[in-house]
Parts: structure tokens; C-alpha cells; sequence
């Protein structure tokens, strides 16, 4: 060899050295939980191999562990297609549905068969495809069939193997598991949070999840996310597995952690014991759980129990309840939203639930207080369930001492001291001035959020800032911001501001229903302004449009076309809406095309309450893609309501209408999914 190739070669056996421990240190103490190094010698060694790297570019590599620190920032998320599809489960939430689901499979497969019980972590599932052992690929699991693909995020997350450390790996391999974020971590980042003036987080699940959607991978990295492989969901040349226990224990010798709490049990009675064990004992972990997973062992019998829709025979998931706790509550605080609403808000001593610090719930209205003579200074039951905001579900009334005072709404806003209209008929109070600062404030917080023009970076705290420093007055200024006046927010740095300044141009493309739904007209959420803004196709149409022509489009009743008349009536919210255009916002909207040969062509559907698996919007894309159409209310024409968690009037009134009533299961069957 010339003295020249070796001199290559040299730091090409060093490169390859260092990643090697490198990965076996991540490996010992993210999967192991047995550190062999100390922070001191793990720093110095990833220090060697950034210092090689940069002096040697051709020998990056995408399994290098400095991949793991952050990638350039990517501008939007591409689709990532999942080799196979990664199926949703159907609930149970006893013990008899538990039974129920061991008959069905013993009565499809003629078997009687052992099972696999997980623990369900609450987290975001995700999906990574590896080719010759290293990572290439990862992404969400969106609607089952197609996510978003995040990879330079998902190689930030240290336990999840860039390289497999299996001697003889797969050509390809797609793993699935949960992102998630350890309690204690969680603990830690909201207190960080709350000391540079940011929002804390609900949840450790919606942490996890914003982390994985980060446009920045620093900021993944930055939120000390774990990971938990549960299955694989295509492999090639690999056919010695032929149960999921084998798969697990396949993934474990792979590298990926496994969560060490999973069980093989003989019967459905060694499931619900499971289940009952972990119920009592899910607060000892340092992760959030929400239930068990139930599957069947054997892989061949999976496939001759095969699915329906989306949901796999041969799975279930037990959902834990809801949990509660008593504390004293201490005060009622009324805010106001951004149509003017007050809402009540309970502010509770801090208490423990699912380890999670609870000090504010949800009170819903003046007449819910009322209906459950809840009042200040008495011992309340506070529940908490998954992503739910914690409700005061009533008081303890043999712990209430003395004469405690009856709430009464106040007659006047409480933010800008306004009189409060109460409307004959709804339960909520309203403020009556148009530009109180809570209602400005409210309706920014809506206009720059996801389901409308999803700003990414103005979050609750920001629009605060831009509020209270006066550099947005009404809706239409947040695309007059300069540099300049971003600059004058605190903690917003030179990247800030052109992260800002991206995604500020960025939604001006979001097209006439995100507009409209952003604007925060009374009664129009997003199918609605969808509904509208397909049928007149631009936003002079809609302007101009008499009640008559609003009342043509699905979902728009009187009250509804009343609404949209008289914000387009203010002549303040014409010259925003001029302001808009002028600054470049897409105001425009394909026409509808009318699907007459779909499934559900010439059928009605509303949707009420949280699908388990399906967004509204991805429920409303099925429907209307097979013909159907989707609307906000429910009267003697609607055909279907879909109902999923907590359903409200919507489902009260199909019952008493005698309309046909869906859960997800039923509606995919409908709809051929």
C-alpha cells in the first residue's frame, strides 16, 4: 500500500473504532440501563469522532452517532409510506370485553391459543426502516398507510439504533414502536420551560409528540425522547419467526429496547390478571401507560384471523380507567375565549394524578356549577384521561363545612370590563366588546394553530408577546411583522426570526378554508369553512354571498349563515380580509367535485367526539372521497352520525332522531376501509 493510502486508511479504522464503542455506550446505557462509561469518557470519545468527521466529510456516515445531535432544519415534512400498513386496535374496557375478544378468536380460528400482553405506552407510534442494518428511514404513523417521515428527528433519539447490532442483518427490515418521554424528563423540561416564560406541557404523550415534529432536529434532541420497539412490520429474508414473542426477542438482540414488563399468557384469565396487576401498579413506572396490548402469539394464526378495515382479529387494547383524584378547590378564575365566551376554570391545590401535577381543571359553564352545586372551598373529584383536559367532576359533599358561597358569573368582563351579555337559550356568558384583549389574543392563538393557518413557532406564549407589545392588533398583522419587530420579542434570536419569517410566507399557501376557518367565525369550524369555501370558490363569492346562497352548502343552517353574513356585514373585517390580500394570502378554493358513483354517494354524515384512530379531517377525506357529504349539525336529513370518546349534543339528538349511529369499526366497514 502507498504511503498515501494508508494515510486514508488511518482514519478510516479510527472512524470505524470510535463509532463502535460509541454505540455500544448508547447501547449500555439507553437499552441496558447499565452505563460501562462515565459522561467524562463518552464526551471525549464523541468529541474524536466529530473532529474526524469534519476534517474527513466522505467518511459521514448516516448510522455515525453524531447524526444523533441534529441535522439541518427541514422546511416541511415528506410522506413516508409504510411497507405495511400499521393497523389501529379496537378497545376493550373490561373485563367481560376481554372474554369476549378470547371467544371471537377461538370461534374464527378454532383454536385456542396463548396471547401477548404489553404494556400500552402513551406515546407517539412510529415506524423506522432499516436496509443492511442501518437506519434510512423513519416516520409517524398518520392515517395507518402513509405519516410523515422525520428520520433527522428519530436519529436524535438515543435508544433507537442507528446501526442493527445483529451480526447477519436483513436486507430491509420496518420496526414499529412508541416514542415517548419519561416522567422525570418531563418534570424537568416544564420546569425549564416555565423559567424561560414558555407554556408548560399538558402531558408527557403531547411533549413526545411535538418533539418528533420538530422542523428543527436540535430541538428533538433537546427533549431526551425514548423509544420502545413492539413489533416488526416487514422483513426480508428473516422466516425463522413464528410468534410475536419471537419477534421481540428478535428486535431485543437487534439492539432495540423492549419493554422488559411483557408477558406470555396461556389464556384470556392470565390477560385480565395482567391487566389488573399493571392498572394498580402503573404509577411505579417512569412512563406513562394507558392500557395493555392484547395479541395473539402465533404469527400464522394472526394471518388466518387477518382484519377488518383497519383493526387486526387477533389484537385488542384494554383501556385503563380514567383516573381521579380529591383536592380542595380554591378559587374559580373566569377567562374569556376568543368569541367572547367566559369560561370558568378551577384553580385547584396541586395534586398528583397519573403523575402528572394537576392545579387547573376545566369547570365548562355557569350552569354545569350550578347543575353540581360546586362551589370554592370545597373537597372536589378531579379527573384526568389521556390528553384530556382534567374536568372537576363534582364535590364531596360530606366533607363541605359551613355556609361556602354560591358562584355567580360576573356581569362584566373580567379582562376588560365591558358588560357580559347572557344569551337566552346558551349556556355560555359573553363579553360585548369585539376588541377586548382576551378576544384579540384568543383569536390569534386560533388563526396560527394547526387546523387552521398552522404557523409553526407562534405558540400560546408568543402571541401573548405580540398582543401585549402591540405588533398585532387584528389577524392581518401577523404578515405585516417585520424582522425588526419580531427582534423587539424577548428571547427571539436571529434563527428565531427566520424560522418565523419562513413559516409566516409558508401559510400564505394554506388556500381559502384554512383562511376561513382560521378567522373565527361563530359556527364555522373546518368542515364548515371547507364546505363554504369548495362551493363559492374564492373569497369575493363569499363576501358577496346573500343568506340564500350560504344556505346551499352542507352543514349551513339559518344560524350559521346569519353568522358568516354578519361577520362579512363589519366593515372592520372586510378591510382585514383586504389587508390579507394584500399581503399575498391564497384566498381561493378548488371547486367541489361531486363523487355520484362513491359508496357513500347522496348520504349525510356528522361526526361527534374523538375517533380512536382517525382525525376528523382524515374521517371527513374518506367520506367525501366516496361521495358523501360531511355536515356540521344534525337534523331528519342526516343519514349517519360517527361517534367516538365523549360525544356531545350531536349524539343525543341522532338518538332522539332515530338516525343510524357509527363507532369507527362500523364506519370503516361502511366506507371499505
Amino acid at each position: 500500500m502507498s504511503k498515501s493510502g494508508a494515510r486514508a486508511a488511518a482514519p478510516q479504522r479510527l472512524v470505524v473504532e470510535l463509532r463502535a464503542q460509541i454505540e455500544d455506550a448508547n447501547y449500555q446505557y439507553h437499552v441496558l440501563d447499565n452505563p460501562k462509561l462515565s459522561d467524562a469518557q463518552y464526551d471525549a470519545l464523541l468529541r474524536e469522532l466529530l473532529d474526524l468527521e469534519s476534517r474527513y466529510p466522505e467518511l459521514v456516515t448516516p448510522d455515525s452517532p453524531t447524526q444523533r445531535v441534529g441535522s439541518i432544519a427541514s422546511q416541511r415534512f415528506p410522506a413516508y409510506e409504510h411497507l405495511r400498513p400499521m393497523l389501529s386496535l379496537p378497545n376493550a374496557f373490561d373485563a367481560s370485553e376481554l372474554r369476549a375478544f378470547g371467544a371471537r378468536v377461538r370461534k374464527l380460528s378454532g383454536a385456542d391459543p396463548s396471547y401477548i400482553a404489553e404494556l400500552k405506552i402513551d406515546g407517539l407510534a412510529i415506524s423506522l426502516r432499516y436496509e443492511e442494518g442501518t437506519l434510512m428511514r423513519g416516520g409517524t404513523r398518520g392515517d395507518g398507510r402513509v405519516g410523515e417521515e422525520v428520520t433527522p428527528n428519530l436519529r436524535t433519539v438515543a435508544s433507537i439504533p442507528l446501526r442493527l447490532r445483529s451480526k447477519s442483518a436483513p436486507r430491509m427490515l420496518e420496526a414499529r414502536g412508541e416514542v415517548y418521554l419519561r416522567k422525570s424528563a418531563f418534570e424537568m423540561l416544564n420546569a425549564q420551560r416555565e423559567k424561560q416564560g414558555a407554556a408548560p406541557f399538558a402531558n408527557p404523550r403531547n411533549a413526545a409528540a411535538g418533539g418528533v415534529r420538530q422542523l428543527d432536529p436540535k430541538l428533538t434532541a433537546a427533549r431526551k425522547l425514548a423509544f420502545f420497539a413492539y413489533g416488526i412490520g416487514n422483513v426480508d429474508e428473516l422466516e425463522r419467526i413464528g410468534t410475536q414473542w419471537e419477534a421481540l426477542d428478535y428486535l431485543r438482540d437487534a439492539g432495540f429496547p423492549v419493554n422488559p414488563y411483557i408477558k406470555r399468557c396461556r389464556s384470556i384469565e392470565d390477560v385480565i390478571a395482567y391487566c389488573e396487576v399493571w392498572e394498580r401498579k402503573r404509577d411505579e413506572l417512569d412512563y406513562e401507560i394507558d392500557g395493555v396490548v392484547v395479541k395473539v402469539d402465533e404469527l400464522a394464526l394472526q394471518k388466518v384471523l387477518g382484519s377488518v378495515g383497519k383493526d387486526p382479529r387477533w389484537a385488542t387494547a384494554y383501556k385503563f380507567k380514567a383516573r381521579e383524584a380529591r383536592t380542595k378547590l380554591l378559587d374559580i378564575i373566569v377567562t374569556v375565549g376568543r368569541t367572547g365566551t367566559l369560561n370558568p376554570n378551577a384553580k385547584l391545590q396541586p395534586v398528583q394524578i397519573g403523575g402528572v401535577t394537576v392545579s387547573n381543571a376545566t369547570l365548562h359553564n355557569a350552569e354545569y356549577i350550578s347543575s353540581h352545586d360546586i362551589r370554592v372551598g370545597d373537597t372536589v373529584v378531579v379527573m384526568r384521561a389521556g390528553d384530556v383536559i382534567p374536568r372537576v367532576v363534582g364535590p364531596v359533599l360530606e366533607e363541605r363545612r359551613g355556609r361556602l358561597p354560591v358562584f355567580a358569573m360576573p356581569d362584566t368582563c373580567p379582562v376588560c370590563g365591558s358588560a357580559v351579555d347572557h344569551p337566552e337559550g346558551e349556556a355560555m356568558s359573553r363579553c360585548t366588546n369585539a376588541a377586548c384583549p382576551a378576544q384579540t389574543v384568543e383569536r390569534l392563538k386560533h388563526f396560527v394553530s394547526r387546523g387552521a393557518m398552522d404557523i409553526e413557532g407562534i405558540g400560546d406564549v408568543l402571541a401573548d408577546q405580540l398582543i401585549e407589545l402591540g405588533l398585532v392588533k387584528d389577524l392581518s398583522d401577523v404578515y405585516r411583522l417585520s424582522d425588526a419587530d419580531l427582534e423587539r420579542v424577548p428571547r427571539t434570536g436571529e434563527k428565531t426570526v427566520a424560522n418565523l419569517r419562513r413559516n409566516i410566507e409558508g401559510s400564505k399557501r394554506r388556500g381559502l378554508a384554512r383562511v376561513l376557518a382560521g378567522l373565527g367565525i361563530r359556527f364555522v369550524g373546518s368542515i364548515t369553512a371547507r364546505a363554504l369555501a369548495e362551493d363559492l370558490g374564492d373569497m369575493d363569492a363569499l363576501m358577496n354571498a346573500e343568506t340564500e346562497d350560504l344556505l346551499r352548502s352542507e352543514g349551513v343552517g339559518k344560524e350559521v349563515a346569519t353568522s358568516v353574513r354578519l361577520f362579512f356585514d363589519q366593515a372592520e373585517n372586510v378591510q382585514m380580509i383586504e389587508r390579507l390580500r394584500s399581503a399575498g394570502v391564497d384566498l381561493s378554493a378548488p371547486k367541489r367535485k361531486h363523487r355520484e358513483d362513491g359508496a357513500l354517494a347522496g348520504k349525510t354524515f356528522v361526526l361527534t367526539g374523538t375517533l380512536p384512530a382517525l382525525s376528523r379531517d382524515e374521517a371527513s377525506a374518506l367520506i367525501v372521497n366516496a361521495g358523501g357529504k360531511v355536515t356540521g349539525s344534525v337534523s331528519k336529513k342526516t343519514d349517519y352520525v360517527v361517534a367516538g370518546e365523549d360525544p356531545g349534543s350531536k349524539f343525543v339528538k341522532a338518538r332522539e332522531l332515530g338516525i343510524s349511529i357509527l363507532d369507527e369499526n362500523a364506519f370503516r366497514k361502511l366506507v371499505g376501509t
